[in-house]
C-alpha cells in the first residue's frame, strides 16, 4: 500500500513539473515569437536605450527598465534586514508559544491579496512620505519600494525560518555545551548551515518583487522617466504593460509592450541563473 500511494505521488509531481516546464516555455515561446520582429530588426536593442516620449516618436524602454531594477534592488534592501531579524527572533530568540504566534501572522501576510497592501501604501505610506520630506507627491521610488518590502518579507521569512529549523538540534546542543549562546548559535552554526534556503528565498522574493504589477502600478507614481533619485516618480515594465493600451498591432507602443515583456523575461531569467551559479559555487567548496 505505501509503495502504491508512493509511486502515484512520484507520478503526480512528475506530471505537475513537466507542466510547470511546458507553460514556462510556451510563454517564453509566445513573447519570442510576437517579439521576434523586434530581436530581427535590431528594434529591441533600440528600445533599451530609447526614452519614452510618444509626442517626439520615441517609444524606448529604458526608463521602465531602470525603474524596475531601482524599485526591486531597493525593495530587497528593505527587506532582507527586516526578514533576517524576524527569522531569526521566530526560530532561535523567542519563546516557542511567541515565535509559533509570529509564525502564523506570517502566513496569514502571505493570503493578503497585493491590492490591500496599495491602498495601505496610498492612504498611510504615500501621505507619511510627503510629509517627513516635505515634497512632492509621495507617490515615488522610496513609497513604492517600502511597500514593496512589505509584500515580499512573509516569501523571505518563511523561506529562512524554513532552512534555520532543518540544521539539526544536535549542532547546536554542542554548541551549548562549548559554552556558546543563542546568538553564537545562530551566527555559526544556522546561518552556514541553512544558506541553500536563504539563497532560495532571495531568488524567489528577487522575481517576486521585478514581476509585481499593482505596488508599483498604484503608488509608484507612472512617470515614464529615469529616477534621480528616491523621491522621485517612476514607472516599471509591469506598470507599462498593463498602462500602454494600443489596438493597431504594427504600433509602436504594441511592439514596446512585447519588448517589455521579453526584457522583463529575460532579465529574471539571468539573475535567478546568476544566483543560483553563486549557489552552486559555494556548494562545491563546501564539498
Amino acid at each position: 500500500m505505501a509503495n502504491w500511494l508512493e509511486k502515484i505521488t512520484e507520478r503526480i509531481l512528475t506530471v505537475s513539473a513537466l507542466i510547470s516546464a511546458f507553460i514556462t516555455v510556451l510563454i517564453f515561446a509566445f513573447l519570442l515569437i510576437f517579439g521576434l520582429p523586434l530581436l530581427q530588426g535590431g528594434q529591441w536593442f533600440g528600445l533599451l536605450a530609447q526614452p519614452w516620449s510618444p509626442r517626439e516618436g520615441l517609444y524606448g524602454i529604458r526608463p521602465m527598465l531602470l525603474g524596475t531594477v531601482y524599485i526591486s534592488l531597493l525593495g530587497m534592501a528593505f527587506a532582507l534586514p527586516l526578514s533576517f531579524g524576524c527569522s531569526a527572533l521566530i526560530s532561535v530568540f523567542a519563546p516557542r508559544r511567541f515565535g509559533g504566534f509570529l509564525r502564523n501572522v506570517v502566513q496569514l501576510m502571505t493570503g493578503v491579496p497585493t491590492v490591500v497592501y496599495g491602498f495601505v501604501g496610498i492612504f498611510l505610506l504615500v501621505p507619511m512620505v510627503r510629509e517627513i520630506f516635505q515634497g512632492g507627491s509621495g507617490m515615488c521610488v522610496l513609497t513604492a519600494s517600502l511597500m514593496l518590502a512589505v509584500l515580499i518579507s512573509p516569501t523571505l521569512i518563511l523561506f529562512f525560518v524554513d532552512g534555520f529549523d532543518r540544521v539539526p538540534r544536535s549542532y547546536l546542543n554542542a554548541v551549548a555545551a562549548l559554552g556558546g549562546n543563542e546568538a553564537q548559535q545562530f551566527i555559526f552554526v544556522i546561518l552556514p548551515n541553512a544558506w541553500k534556503s536563504v539563497l532560495s528565498g532571495i531568488v524567489l522574493a528577487f522575481g517576486r518583487a521585478m514581476g509585481d504589477t499593482l505596488i508599483a502600478l498604484m503608488i509608484a507614481g507612472n512617470a515614464a522617466q529615469v529616477p534621480g533619485s528616491v523621491l522621485e516618480s517612476a514607472r516599471t515594465l509591469t506598470a507599462h504593460i498593463a498602462l500602454v493600451i494600443a489596438a493597431d498591432y504594427d504600433s509602436p507602443e504594441f511592439k514596446s509592450i512585447f519588448a517589455c515583456g521579453l526584457t522583463l523575461y529575460l532579465f529574471s531569467t539571468v539573475m535567478v541563473v546568476l544566483i543560483r551559479s553563486i549557489g552552486a559555487i559555494f556548494g562545491r567548496k563546501e564539498r
